[in-house]
């Protein structure tokens, strides 16, 4: 019987060890610099920068491709938000057409103007939001180790370069070429003469 109850006591302790050992597994997360937090704030409002930039242009011009990617954008915010909550970092999300960042409030603003203009210009500014993202994030990623963060990353890079691929599409359909502004004339035309890609 001692015997028995001595086997039955270790088999006890096994599994609550085991469970602790998840518990420190799941919680085992690489630590942030304060520069990967500073950068996942700042990615989390420019993704909003598209959000709500594509919100209002469909609301204005009700065109396909904003109904489509606007949807995108918000799930980029949730998966950078993600990350913020994994390591709790506090964040808040400002109403829409509103940013703590003055720089992406001052695109927003002119967005907002130069969206009414037409249809084409509108489908510009999509354009340059998902050639300013490219850019962003990948000098951001320069400033990454962790590894989940960069993965996030470079899932949001791919769904850019497809909604790039969109925007451009559009243009051209309406006889307009795209003339990068932030991505060297090469790293544009590489990516669109790329297939659409399959994003995690």
């Amino acid at each position: 019987m001692k015997n028995y109850l001595l086997k039955m006591s270790l088999v006890i302790s096994l599994f609550v060890l085991a469970g602790c050992n998840d518990d420190d597994n799941q919680n085992n997360y690489e630590p942030l610099t304060t520069n990967e937090q500073s950068s996942l704030l700042f990615m989390l409002e420019e993704e909003k920068l598209a959000r709500d930039t594509y919100r209002y242009l469909d609301n204005l011009w009700g065109l396909t491709e904003f109904e489509n990617i606007k949807q995108s954008e918000q799930e980029h915010m949730d998966a950078i938000a993600q990350q913020l909550d994994r390591y709790s970092i506090s964040y808040t999300i400002l109403p829409e057409g509103e940013f703590n960042n003055q720089d992406l409030q001052d695109l927003y603003d002119q967005f907002v103007i130069d969206g009414q203009n037409s249809q084409v210009a509108a489908l510009t500014i999509g354009a340059t939001i998902e050639d300013l993202d490219i850019v962003d994030l990948e000098e951001e990623s320069l400033l990454i180790q962790n590894s989940a963060v960069l993965n996030v990353y470079e899932s949001l890079q791919c769904g850019s370069r497809n909604h790039l691929r969109s925007f451009t599409s559009a243009l051209d359909n309406s006889g307009v070429t795209y003339v990068p502004q932030y991505l060297t004339q090469e790293e544009y035309n590489t990516i669109i003469a790329s297939d659409y890609e399959q994003c995690n």
